[in-house]
């Protein structure tokens, strides 16, 4: 069975995002990024933080979807305690994909054929290929998707303001639908005025 590591990256501003793989990370070309995949990481990570990043890392998430529950903290006991908060609730940006089903091949001998149906009962079943592998035309995510292929890109207060999103929740559609799902090349970047902005390059 395959297992699939996420790896996450955190910005100088304390942004997070999650990506499906090390490659999808830097493809995302976010500026001084740090990488990391496991709680062990994130712990060496920290190693070389102050210890009062820890704290500002936590509030700027808590309170805010998907993390509506997470109350601010002024600072943490120690260095392992905030970093085992930290790594369980930053699992809440991973994109739930429903497992697929396993192929499984048909035991021989088991075969049926279909019964014969009257003529007349034959129902259109929807093809594989009818089903849409972008955003729905008019939606939300069509409409930043737009946005986001303007040569100018789109701000992460633009895409806040079209869909009444929250800061984390544009970065988990950014890394979890637009480049997970979609396949699409999503460049990641800030304007000399600090403005995080995504734009879509292929």
């Amino acid at each position: 069975m395959n297992v699939t590591m996420n790896i996450f990256t955190i910005d100088s501003a304390n942004n997070i995002a999650v990506f499906a793989s090390q490659e999808e990370a830097s493809a995302a070309k976010i500026n001084s990024a740090e990488y990391f995949g496991s709680a062990r990481e994130l712990s060496k990570l920290a190693g070389s933080w102050p210890v009062s990043r820890l704290a500002d890392v936590w509030n700027s998430f808590a309170g805010v979807a998907p993390f509506t529950n997470l109350k601010p903290v002024k600072k943490f006991p120690d260095r392992k305690a905030a970093v085992a908060r930290f790594w369980e609730a930053i699992q809440r940006l991973v994109p739930k994909v429903p497992p697929s089903a396993p192929d499984v091949a048909p035991a021989k001998g088991k075969r049926k054929n279909a019964p014969d149906r009257p003529k007349g009962s034959d129902t259109a079943r929807p093809s594989a290929n009818n089903t849409p592998n972008v955003a729905r035309e008019g939606s939300k995510k069509a409409e930043v998707v737009d946005l986001m292929r303007r040569p100018q890109g789109a701000t992460l207060a633009e895409i806040m303001k079209t869909t009444e999103w929250q800061p984390h929740t544009v970065r988990g559609f950014v890394s979890g639908t637009l480049v997970k799902k979609l396949g699409l090349k999503i460049e990641s970047f800030r304007t000399a005025e600090k403005e995080r902005v995504y734009r879509v390059t292929a």
